[in-house]
Protein backbone atom coordinates (compact mmCIF):
# COMPACT_ATOMS: atom_id res chain seq x y z
CA UNK A 1 0.00 0.00 0.00
CA UNK A 2 1.28 3.42 -0.97
CA UNK A 3 0.17 4.97 2.35
CA UNK A 4 2.58 2.70 4.21
CA UNK A 5 5.61 3.66 2.15
CA UNK A 6 8.14 6.07 3.62
CA UNK A 7 7.79 9.57 2.21
CA UNK A 8 9.82 9.79 -0.93
CA UNK A 9 9.56 10.81 -4.54
CA UNK A 10 8.46 7.96 -6.71
CA UNK A 11 10.08 7.27 -10.01
CA UNK A 12 7.70 8.20 -12.76
CA UNK A 13 5.44 6.15 -14.93
CA UNK A 14 4.93 7.18 -18.53
CA UNK A 15 1.59 7.66 -20.18
CA UNK A 16 1.69 7.45 -23.98
CA UNK A 17 -1.15 9.05 -25.90
CA UNK A 18 -1.30 8.13 -29.59
CA UNK A 19 -3.60 10.32 -31.68
CA UNK A 20 -4.93 11.76 -28.40
CA UNK A 21 -5.98 8.30 -27.13
CA UNK A 22 -4.51 7.09 -23.80
CA UNK A 23 -3.28 3.51 -23.90
CA UNK A 24 -2.32 2.76 -20.28
CA UNK A 25 0.17 3.18 -17.47
CA UNK A 26 3.63 1.75 -16.99
CA UNK A 27 4.81 0.66 -13.52
CA UNK A 28 7.55 2.46 -11.62
CA UNK A 29 10.95 0.83 -11.72
CA UNK A 30 11.68 2.02 -8.17
CA UNK A 31 8.37 0.90 -6.74
CA UNK A 32 7.46 -2.41 -8.42
CA UNK A 33 3.98 -3.58 -7.67
CA UNK A 34 2.59 -0.05 -7.36
CA UNK A 35 0.42 -0.13 -10.46
CA UNK A 36 -2.91 1.34 -9.41
CA UNK A 37 -1.74 4.76 -8.35
CA UNK A 38 1.34 5.87 -10.32
CA UNK A 39 2.68 9.36 -10.52
CA UNK A 40 2.56 10.80 -14.02
CA UNK A 41 5.69 12.60 -15.10
CA UNK A 42 5.63 12.75 -18.88
CA UNK A 43 3.21 12.10 -21.66
CA UNK A 44 3.72 11.86 -25.39
CA UNK A 45 1.40 13.14 -28.07
CA UNK A 46 2.36 11.40 -31.28
CA UNK A 47 0.98 10.99 -34.76
CA UNK A 48 0.16 7.46 -35.84
CA UNK A 49 3.32 7.40 -37.95
CA UNK A 50 5.43 8.83 -35.15
CA UNK A 51 6.32 11.75 -37.35
CA UNK A 52 5.23 14.50 -34.95
CA UNK A 53 5.69 14.38 -31.18
CA UNK A 54 5.16 16.68 -28.23
CA UNK A 55 6.35 15.97 -24.69
CA UNK A 56 4.44 17.39 -21.73
CA UNK A 57 6.05 17.16 -18.29
CA UNK A 58 4.08 16.91 -15.04
CA UNK A 59 5.64 17.30 -11.62
CA UNK A 60 4.03 15.96 -8.48
CA UNK A 61 5.19 14.48 -5.21
CA UNK A 62 3.71 11.52 -3.45
CA UNK A 63 2.66 12.07 0.15
CA UNK A 64 2.19 9.61 2.96
CA UNK A 65 -1.50 9.64 2.18
CA UNK A 66 -0.80 8.43 -1.37
CA UNK A 67 -3.00 8.99 -4.42
CA UNK A 68 -6.61 7.94 -4.26
CA UNK A 69 -8.39 6.43 -7.27
CA UNK A 70 -10.55 9.55 -7.41
CA UNK A 71 -7.48 11.75 -7.52
CA UNK A 72 -6.06 9.70 -10.35
CA UNK A 73 -9.30 9.98 -12.34
CA UNK A 74 -9.17 13.76 -11.94
CA UNK A 75 -5.51 13.81 -13.01
CA UNK A 76 -6.21 11.69 -16.08
CA UNK A 77 -9.17 13.88 -17.05
CA UNK A 78 -7.03 16.99 -16.65
CA UNK A 79 -4.31 15.35 -18.71
CA UNK A 80 -6.76 14.60 -21.49
CA UNK A 81 -7.85 18.25 -21.56
CA UNK A 82 -4.24 19.42 -21.64
CA UNK A 83 -3.50 17.07 -24.51
CA UNK A 84 -6.39 18.54 -26.48
CA UNK A 85 -5.21 22.08 -25.79
CA UNK A 86 -1.58 21.28 -26.51
CA UNK A 87 -2.16 19.18 -29.65
CA UNK A 88 0.75 19.90 -31.97
CA UNK A 89 0.60 21.32 -35.44
CA UNK A 90 0.29 17.91 -37.11
CA UNK A 91 -3.35 17.74 -36.00
CA UNK A 92 -4.10 20.75 -38.20
CA UNK A 93 -1.43 20.30 -40.89
CA UNK A 94 -3.89 19.56 -43.67
CA UNK A 95 -5.42 22.79 -44.91
CA UNK A 96 -7.97 21.09 -47.11
CA UNK A 97 -9.34 17.51 -47.15
CA UNK A 98 -10.12 17.30 -50.87
CA UNK A 99 -7.79 15.21 -53.09
CA UNK A 100 -6.20 17.69 -55.50
CA UNK A 101 -3.79 17.95 -58.41
CA UNK A 102 -0.91 20.30 -57.62
CA UNK A 103 -0.22 22.77 -60.44
CA UNK A 104 3.13 24.46 -59.91
CA UNK A 105 4.78 27.46 -61.56
CA UNK A 106 7.96 29.30 -60.64
CA UNK A 107 7.32 32.90 -61.71
CA UNK A 108 4.29 35.12 -61.17
CA UNK A 109 3.55 35.56 -64.93
CA UNK A 110 3.50 31.77 -65.37
CA UNK A 111 0.42 31.25 -63.25
CA UNK A 112 -1.49 34.45 -64.13
CA UNK A 113 -3.81 32.80 -66.63
CA UNK A 114 -4.13 29.58 -64.64
CA UNK A 115 -4.95 31.40 -61.42
CA UNK A 116 -7.56 33.55 -63.17
CA UNK A 117 -9.19 30.38 -64.50
CA UNK A 118 -9.63 28.69 -61.11
CA UNK A 119 -13.24 28.35 -60.03
CA UNK A 120 -14.33 28.56 -56.38
CA UNK A 121 -10.86 29.86 -55.57
CA UNK A 122 -9.73 29.93 -51.94
CA UNK A 123 -6.32 31.15 -50.80
CA UNK A 124 -4.28 29.57 -48.02
CA UNK A 125 -0.95 30.94 -46.80
CA UNK A 126 1.86 28.88 -45.29
CA UNK A 127 5.44 30.06 -44.74
CA UNK A 128 4.85 32.99 -47.07
CA UNK A 129 3.54 30.78 -49.91
CA UNK A 130 0.04 31.32 -51.29
CA UNK A 131 -1.81 28.12 -52.14
CA UNK A 132 -4.97 28.57 -54.23
CA UNK A 133 -7.49 25.74 -54.13
CA UNK A 134 -10.44 25.36 -56.44
CA UNK A 135 -11.31 23.77 -59.77
CA UNK A 136 -9.52 24.04 -63.11
CA UNK A 137 -10.73 22.35 -66.30
CA UNK A 138 -13.08 20.27 -64.18
CA UNK A 139 -10.39 19.02 -61.79
CA UNK A 140 -9.84 19.81 -58.13
CA UNK A 141 -6.50 21.59 -57.98
CA UNK A 142 -4.15 23.51 -55.73
CA UNK A 143 -2.01 26.14 -57.48
CA UNK A 144 1.13 27.71 -56.05
CA UNK A 145 4.40 29.36 -56.99
CA UNK A 146 7.46 27.31 -56.18
CA UNK A 147 9.88 30.19 -56.45
CA UNK A 148 12.88 30.10 -58.76
CA UNK A 149 15.52 27.38 -58.68
CA UNK A 150 15.73 23.76 -57.51
CA UNK A 151 15.94 24.45 -53.77
CA UNK A 152 12.80 26.60 -53.75
CA UNK A 153 11.02 24.12 -56.00
CA UNK A 154 11.84 21.11 -53.82
CA UNK A 155 10.99 22.95 -50.59
CA UNK A 156 7.59 24.25 -51.66
CA UNK A 157 6.60 21.00 -53.38
CA UNK A 158 7.29 19.04 -50.20
CA UNK A 159 5.41 21.67 -48.20
CA UNK A 160 2.38 21.23 -50.45
CA UNK A 161 2.53 17.45 -50.11
CA UNK A 162 2.39 17.86 -46.34
CA UNK A 163 -0.49 20.34 -46.27
CA UNK A 164 -2.76 19.00 -49.04
CA UNK A 165 -3.94 15.63 -50.28
CA UNK A 166 -1.94 15.70 -53.51
CA UNK A 167 -2.92 13.06 -56.09
CA UNK A 168 -0.49 14.19 -58.81
CA UNK A 169 1.88 17.03 -59.69
CA UNK A 170 1.81 19.19 -62.84
CA UNK A 171 4.43 21.83 -63.61
CA UNK A 172 3.58 24.70 -65.97
CA UNK A 173 5.90 27.46 -67.12
CA UNK A 174 8.66 28.64 -69.43
CA UNK A 175 12.08 27.27 -70.30
CA UNK A 176 15.04 27.69 -72.59
CA UNK A 177 15.23 25.63 -75.74
CA UNK A 178 18.23 23.30 -76.10
CA UNK A 179 17.09 21.41 -79.21
CA UNK A 180 18.03 23.43 -82.33
CA UNK A 181 14.91 22.04 -84.03
CA UNK A 182 12.61 23.90 -81.62
CA UNK A 183 11.58 27.55 -81.55
CA UNK A 184 10.34 30.16 -79.12
CA UNK A 185 6.67 29.53 -78.28
CA UNK A 186 6.83 25.73 -78.78
CA UNK A 187 5.65 23.60 -75.84
CA UNK A 188 7.66 20.58 -74.63
CA UNK A 189 6.35 17.80 -72.38
CA UNK A 190 9.52 15.89 -71.57
CA UNK A 191 9.36 12.21 -70.75
CA UNK A 192 12.08 12.48 -68.11
CA UNK A 193 14.10 15.11 -66.27
CA UNK A 194 17.64 15.21 -64.94
CA UNK A 195 19.50 17.59 -62.63
CA UNK A 196 22.48 18.10 -64.89
CA UNK A 197 24.39 20.59 -62.75
CA UNK A 198 24.74 18.34 -59.73
CA UNK A 199 28.36 17.86 -60.63
CA UNK A 200 32.01 17.56 -59.73
CA UNK A 201 34.11 20.61 -60.51
CA UNK A 202 37.37 18.87 -61.32
CA UNK A 203 40.93 20.06 -60.83
CA UNK A 204 43.08 20.79 -63.87
CA UNK A 205 46.51 19.34 -64.55
CA UNK A 206 48.49 18.93 -67.75
CA UNK A 207 45.80 20.83 -69.61
CA UNK A 208 43.09 18.29 -68.65
CA UNK A 209 40.43 18.05 -65.96
CA UNK A 210 40.55 15.10 -63.60
CA UNK A 211 37.64 14.35 -61.25
CA UNK A 212 38.36 12.30 -58.10
CA UNK A 213 38.42 8.60 -58.94
CA UNK A 214 35.70 7.75 -56.43
CA UNK A 215 33.10 9.93 -58.20
CA UNK A 216 31.00 8.26 -60.86
CA UNK A 217 30.82 10.56 -63.89
CA UNK A 218 28.41 8.94 -66.35
CA UNK A 219 28.27 11.87 -68.76
CA UNK A 220 30.76 13.88 -70.76
CA UNK A 221 32.16 16.97 -69.09
CA UNK A 222 31.94 20.62 -70.04
CA UNK A 223 35.35 21.87 -69.07
CA UNK A 224 35.78 21.28 -65.36
CA UNK A 225 32.09 20.34 -64.89
CA UNK A 226 31.42 16.59 -64.66
CA UNK A 227 27.70 15.78 -64.10
CA UNK A 228 26.98 13.05 -61.59
CA UNK A 229 24.00 11.17 -60.23
CA UNK A 230 21.96 12.02 -57.15
CA UNK A 231 21.21 9.94 -54.10
CA UNK A 232 17.50 9.70 -53.38
CA UNK A 233 15.42 7.93 -50.74
CA UNK A 234 11.79 6.86 -50.90
CA UNK A 235 9.59 4.79 -48.61
CA UNK A 236 10.06 1.07 -48.98
CA UNK A 237 13.35 1.40 -50.87
CA UNK A 238 17.01 1.70 -50.03
CA UNK A 239 19.05 4.75 -51.00
CA UNK A 240 19.63 4.75 -54.75
CA UNK A 241 21.53 6.92 -57.17
CA UNK A 242 19.73 8.28 -60.22
CA UNK A 243 20.14 10.93 -62.87
CA UNK A 244 16.76 10.72 -64.62
CA UNK A 245 13.32 11.05 -63.06
CA UNK A 246 10.51 9.98 -65.37
CA UNK A 247 7.17 11.60 -66.01
CA UNK A 248 4.23 9.40 -65.06
CA UNK A 249 3.46 7.08 -68.01
CA UNK A 250 -0.30 7.58 -67.78
CA UNK A 251 0.04 11.36 -67.65
CA UNK A 252 2.50 11.32 -70.54
CA UNK A 253 0.10 9.18 -72.59
CA UNK A 254 -2.71 11.68 -71.93
CA UNK A 255 -0.43 14.51 -73.06
CA UNK A 256 0.15 12.59 -76.27
CA UNK A 257 -3.61 12.73 -76.96
CA UNK A 258 -3.85 16.51 -76.71
CA UNK A 259 -3.61 17.01 -80.45
CA UNK A 260 -4.28 20.47 -81.85
CA UNK A 261 -4.37 23.27 -79.32
CA UNK A 262 -4.34 27.00 -79.92
CA UNK A 263 -0.93 28.49 -79.16
CA UNK A 264 -0.35 32.24 -79.23
CA UNK A 265 2.09 33.61 -81.79
CA UNK A 266 1.81 37.33 -80.92
CA UNK A 267 2.46 39.25 -77.73
CA UNK A 268 0.09 41.88 -76.35
CA UNK A 269 2.14 44.59 -78.09
CA UNK A 270 2.00 42.64 -81.39
CA UNK A 271 5.49 41.21 -81.42
CA UNK A 272 4.74 38.13 -83.52
CA UNK A 273 6.62 34.90 -84.12
CA UNK A 274 7.22 34.07 -87.77
CA UNK A 275 6.92 30.28 -87.46
CA UNK A 276 4.21 27.73 -86.72
CA UNK A 277 4.24 26.48 -83.13
CA UNK A 278 4.55 22.86 -82.05
CA UNK A 279 3.66 20.67 -79.11
CA UNK A 280 6.37 18.06 -78.50
CA UNK A 281 5.64 15.15 -76.16
CA UNK A 282 8.52 12.95 -74.98
CA UNK A 283 12.27 13.36 -74.96
CA UNK A 284 14.44 14.80 -72.21
CA UNK A 285 14.57 17.91 -70.08
CA UNK A 286 17.28 19.07 -67.67
CA UNK A 287 17.23 21.50 -64.76
CA UNK A 288 19.86 23.36 -62.76
CA UNK A 289 20.37 26.41 -60.56
CA UNK A 290 21.58 28.66 -63.38
CA UNK A 291 20.00 30.74 -66.12
CA UNK A 292 21.65 29.53 -69.32
CA UNK A 293 22.38 32.03 -72.11
CA UNK A 294 25.44 30.50 -73.72
CA UNK A 295 25.51 28.96 -77.19
CA UNK A 296 28.41 26.58 -76.49
CA UNK A 297 26.87 25.27 -73.28
CA UNK A 298 23.49 24.89 -75.00
CA UNK A 299 25.15 22.76 -77.68
CA UNK A 300 26.81 20.66 -74.96
CA UNK A 301 23.47 20.09 -73.19
CA UNK A 302 21.75 18.95 -76.37
CA UNK A 303 24.64 16.74 -77.44
CA UNK A 304 25.27 15.17 -74.04
CA UNK A 305 21.76 14.71 -72.63
CA UNK A 306 19.73 14.89 -75.86
CA UNK A 307 17.67 17.49 -74.02
CA UNK A 308 14.95 19.40 -75.82
CA UNK A 309 14.56 21.90 -73.01
CA UNK A 310 16.32 23.23 -69.92
CA UNK A 311 14.93 25.08 -66.91
CA UNK A 312 15.61 25.63 -63.20
CA UNK A 313 12.87 23.67 -61.36
CA UNK A 314 11.27 20.69 -63.13
CA UNK A 315 13.87 18.03 -62.27
CA UNK A 316 13.82 19.04 -58.59
CA UNK A 317 10.03 18.73 -58.52
CA UNK A 318 10.31 15.38 -60.33
CA UNK A 319 12.75 14.14 -57.67
CA UNK A 320 10.42 15.13 -54.83
CA UNK A 321 7.51 13.48 -56.64
CA UNK A 322 9.58 10.32 -57.06
CA UNK A 323 10.53 10.27 -53.37
CA UNK A 324 6.86 10.65 -52.40
CA UNK A 325 5.55 8.24 -55.07
CA UNK A 326 3.42 11.00 -56.60
CA UNK A 327 2.65 11.03 -60.35
CA UNK A 328 4.45 13.90 -62.10
CA UNK A 329 4.56 15.70 -65.44
CA UNK A 330 5.94 19.07 -66.60
CA UNK A 331 4.82 21.37 -69.43
CA UNK A 332 7.37 23.94 -70.60
CA UNK A 333 7.00 26.52 -73.36
CA UNK A 334 10.13 28.06 -74.81
CA UNK A 335 10.57 31.72 -73.92
CA UNK A 336 14.11 31.85 -75.33
CA UNK A 337 16.77 29.60 -76.86
CA UNK A 338 19.29 29.54 -73.97
CA UNK A 339 21.94 31.38 -75.96
CA UNK A 340 21.03 30.03 -79.36
CA UNK A 341 19.04 33.12 -80.33
CA UNK A 342 20.18 34.97 -83.43
CA UNK A 343 20.32 38.23 -81.47
CA UNK A 344 19.85 39.13 -77.81
CA UNK A 345 18.04 36.78 -75.43
CA UNK A 346 14.27 37.10 -76.00
CA UNK A 347 13.02 36.02 -72.59
CA UNK A 348 11.55 39.40 -71.66
CA UNK A 349 9.83 39.72 -75.03
CA UNK A 350 8.11 36.34 -75.06
CA UNK A 351 7.85 35.44 -71.36
CA UNK A 352 4.10 36.00 -71.10
CA UNK A 353 3.37 34.46 -74.48
CA UNK A 354 5.27 31.30 -73.56
CA UNK A 355 3.61 31.21 -70.11
CA UNK A 356 0.17 31.45 -71.69
CA UNK A 357 0.97 28.70 -74.22
CA UNK A 358 2.06 26.34 -71.45
CA UNK A 359 -1.10 27.14 -69.48
CA UNK A 360 -3.28 26.46 -72.53
CA UNK A 361 -1.75 23.00 -72.95
CA UNK A 362 -2.11 22.25 -69.21
CA UNK A 363 -5.82 23.13 -69.26
CA UNK A 364 -6.34 20.88 -72.26
CA UNK A 365 -4.37 18.11 -70.58
CA UNK A 366 -6.53 18.25 -67.45
CA UNK A 367 -9.66 17.62 -69.54
CA UNK A 368 -8.13 14.46 -71.07
CA UNK A 369 -6.41 12.90 -68.07
CA UNK A 370 -8.21 11.35 -65.10
CA UNK A 371 -6.46 11.73 -61.72
CA UNK A 372 -5.85 8.49 -59.81
CA UNK A 373 -8.43 9.54 -57.21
Amino acid sequence: MLARQQERSLDCATLRAAELGMTGFLPSADAPGILAEPRIERSIVASASGGSRTWIDFFAKATRAGYSAGTMRILVAALGLLLLLAAPAWAADRLDPVPRVAVISAYEPEWTVLKASVGEATSHHVNGVEFVTGTLAGRSVVLFLSGVGPVNAAMTTQLALGRFDITAIVVSGVAGGADPGLHVGDVVVAGRWGQYLDAVFARESDGKFHPPTWFATPYANFGMIFPTELGVRRSGSAMERRFWFEADPGMLAAAGRIGAVHLRRCTADQRCLGHALRLVVGGNGVSGPVFVDNAAFRQYVFGTFEAQVLDMESAAVAMVAYANRAPFIAFRSLSDLAGGDAGANELHTFFQLASDNSAAVVRRFLTLWTPPR
